[in-house]
């Protein structure tokens, strides 16, 4: 098999599977090969799903079993991991090459936004009583950038806290008024997915910024802004996220009153910075 030849059908087939396959599918990418490399009942249970499920997804990409998928997954490992060593061998990383890819895949990431997605976020984020942001390991940038720029423009901007206690005393004053901003990406973040969920027990309503395998709270959100599969390697996403924040952030200004507030903004700060002596 050809290297990533299996990883790259499972995406391609990701789009039409029903959502018991898409959970199986999204733990095997999230975690390629090795997901698909322990047992059948082992994989389900982490999709939170039912090994014929399991099954089912084996058969759609067209093995006769298990241990057969398995033999193709470590296959296409050892000759990708063989192919990697080539290249790294015999040619330099062509930063050129690096360079066009993450910006087509900006590119794309922008085109991907449109104007009535965008509209649709930043209206929730004018209105709402109360915005409250989080992410995973790197997106948490993402959302520690909105909450920054957000507070400059409208009072009750806040990031979610870290400690369990902390989140707990959050979620008190969360209610149907309230926005959340996830960003979630592979690796999925099963604190990120607690506090969401505990947020929409609540009635708070969510704007989830996720990748093209879509997080496992896509079905919660009120607003999904979905970056397409280029976005989704180790190093662009945050690329990405970073300037459909941007976006976000000038479109809700657009939808704000918010003059007087950063020139009160501007000038505490120089208060603030200024040396007494």
């Amino acid at each position: 098999m050809e290297p990533d030849t299996l990883a790259a059908r499972l995406g391609a087939v990701y789009p039409e599977l029903p959502p018991g396959e898409r959970a199986i599918a999204r733990v095997i990418l999230d975690d390629y090969p090795f997901a698909a490399l322990g047992s059948l009942r082992s994989l389900a249970e982490r999709a939170g799903v039912s090994p014929p499920t399991a099954s089912r997804l084996v058969g759609r990409l067209g093995f006769a079993g298990f241990a057969d998928f398995q033999a193709a997954v470590r296959a296409g490992a050892r000759e990708a991991d063989r192919s990697r060593l080539r290249e790294f061998v015999t040619r330099p990383p062509d930063t050129g090459q690096a360079a066009e890819d993450l910006r087509s895949g900006l590119e794309g990431t922008l085109a991907a936004v449109t104007g009535p997605l965008l509209d649709a976020v930043a209206a929730r984020l004018a209105e709402a009583r109360g915005v409250w942001a989080l992410g995973g390991p790197l997106s948490e940038l993402a959302a520690d950038y909105l909450v920054r720029q957000l507070a400059g423009l409208r009072p009750g901007a806040r990031r979610v806290p870290e400690t369990p206690p902390a989140r707990a005393r959050a979620l008190l004053d969360l209610g149907p008024s309230d926005v959340v901003v996830a960003y979630d990406f592979r690796r999925y973040s099963p604190g990120t997915a607690r506090f969401v969920r505990a947020a929409r027990g609540r009635g708070a309503r969510l704007i989830l910024v996720t990748d093209a395998w879509e997080s496992p709270l896509a079905d919660e959100a009120e607003v999904l802004v979905r970056l397409p599969r280029e976005a989704a390697g180790p190093i662009a996403p945050l690329t990405h996220e970073i300037a459909v924040t941007e976006l976000v952030l000038v479109a809700t200004a657009a939808r704000l009153d918010a003059a007087q507030r950063l020139a009160d903004l501007d000038a505490l700060t120089r208060e603030l910075s200024s040396d007494p002596s």
